[in-house]
C-alpha cells in the first residue's frame, strides 16, 4: 500500500450539508476499497487562481490515506463523474513527503500549545540576561 495524498475543490453554490454530503461520499468510497484514511482536512471557501466555469470561489478537502493504485483510479473516476467536484488533484507522496506530512500533523495540534509554553520561557530569559548585566556593572 502506498501513502497519497489528494486536494478536490467543489463547487461554492453547495450548502454546507451539501459540502459535507461530498466529502463523506469520496471518504466512504476510499474506506469501501480498503483504503486507510490518515488525515482529512476541510480548508473552507477559498479563492481560487483562475475563474472556472466562471467561478472564483471553491471548497477545499485534503485526504491523506493508504491505499493501492487501483483505489485510486476509482476515486479519480468518481471525482470525474461528479459534477460537484471542479477540480482534484492525486499524489504519491515519497518518504520525503510522508516525513513531512507527519510532522505537519503531529506540530497542527501542539503548535499553539507550544507557543504559549515558550512565551513565559521567553520572559524568564529575559529577566536572567537583565540580572547578570546588573551583577557585571556591581
Amino acid at each position: 500500500m502506498n501513502n497519497y495524498e489528494t486536494v478536490f475543490i467543489l463547487t461554492p453554490v453547495l450548502s454546507d450539508a451539501q459540502m459535507k454530503e461530498a466529502v463523506e461520499k469520496f471518504k466512504n468510497l476510499l474506506t469501501e476499497q480498503g483504503a486507510e484514511i490518515v488525515n482529512e482536512e476541510n480548508w473552507g471557501l477559498r479563492k481560487l487562481a483562475y475563474p472556472i466555469d466562471k467561478k472564483t470561489t471553491g471548497f477545499y478537502t485534503f485526504l491523506e490515506f493508504k491505499a493501492s493504485p487501483s483505489v485510486v483510479d476509482r476515486l479519480e473516476v468518481n471525482f470525474r463523474r461528479d459534477e460537484r467536484v471542479i477540480r482534484f488533484l492525486t499524489i504519491r507522496q515519497d518518504h520525503f513527503a510522508f516525513e513531512y506530512a507527519e510532522k505537519r500533523r503531529n506540530n497542527k495540534s501542539g503548535k499553539k500549545q507550544e507557543t504559549r509554553a515558550q512565551e513565559p520561557l521567553k520572559e524568564t530569559a529575559k529577566v536572567e540576561k537583565e540580572v547578570e548585566l546588573e551583577n557585571k556593572e556591581d
